[in-house]
């Protein structure tokens, strides 16, 4: 490259620096000087250098957004699909691979996991959560439990209406440990309207050690678990994660008193 050349070059690299600047898109500058020779060297029309250079910042962008909703989201955990053990849980392995493509999202459809403690249900929907959020989607984690307090809270301050409405705003709420504790009649009618709310404008995914036909318990009156299952299961893969708790490979135990031989989905 001559002299001028090289001054034409690094003036041009100073403008882009500044233009970079002015768009919030600092990036842009990288690459564009790291691609500059490789595209005068690959002959490179300039819509091709532009694209390229474009393509770099709009991907950096979009993993810098999938970082800051994960965080967001309040995973106990992050744990990614890639991790899980699937020797341990074969049967669903298809249709988590399914569901990881974010189809049901745009579908206002709820994911549902079945099965003991210790099977995995946690793992999966935390990373059918990190999924979402490196498609585009705002997620929530919490425990069932802690999902009830945050309503209880917005409801004794006049608020629910409000909260409801702004979470109807997240493209995925994960709910946790459904069954774990029983809820007291005020709470388990908060947590009706979440799902009421929810539905067939953005997705659930639950977790539950317990069979459908055990939610009656956990929420005091069989009618409400009635029209919850209702509304939630009506646009719903339902997936039934089977044997011993992960947490007792090793241990010289098989299983835990709380371990139902009935199938969960039952």
């Amino acid at each position: 490259m001559s002299g001028k050349a090289k001054t034409d070059s690094s003036e041009a690299l100073k403008q882009l620096t500044y233009l970079a600047a002015a768009l919030k898109a600092p990036r842009i500058t990288e690459a564009a000087a790291r691609l500059a020779d490789h595209a005068r060297d690959g002959g490179w029309t300039h819509e091709e250098y532009l694209a390229a250079v474009l393509e770099r910042e709009v991907s950096a962008r979009h993993a810098s957004g999938a970082q800051l909703r994960i965080r967001a989201a309040g995973f106990a955990a992050r744990k990614s699909l890639e991790e899980f053990d699937w020797d341990a849980q074969p049967g669903v392995r298809q249709q988590i691979a399914a569901l990881a493509s974010g189809g049901f999202l745009t579908e206002a459809r709820n994911v549902v996991l079945l099965g003991p403690p210790g099977t995995g249900k946690t793992h999966l929907a935390t990373g059918l959560g990190i999924a979402a959020a490196n498609h585009g989607h705002r997620v929530l984690f919490a425990t069932a439990t802690d999902w009830v307090t945050r309503l209880t809270d917005a409801h004794r301050a006049g608020r629910l209406p409000n909260e409801l409405a702004r979470l109807r705003r997240y493209g995925l709420i994960i709910v946790d440990e459904v069954g774990y504790l029983p809820f007291e009649q005020d709470a388990a009618n908060l947590f009706f309207q979440l799902v009421s709310s929810r539905y067939e404008h953005a997705s659930l995914i639950l977790t539950s050690n317990l069979p459908f036909s055990g939610w009656g318990g956990v929420f005091g009156d069989q009618a409400v678990a009635a029209a919850m299952i209702d509304r939630v299961v009506h646009h719903a893969d339902v997936l039934t994660l089977k044997g011993a708790s992960y947490r007792l490979r090793n241990r010289g135990l098989d299983t835990l008193p709380s371990i139902r031989t009935q199938d969960p989905a039952d």
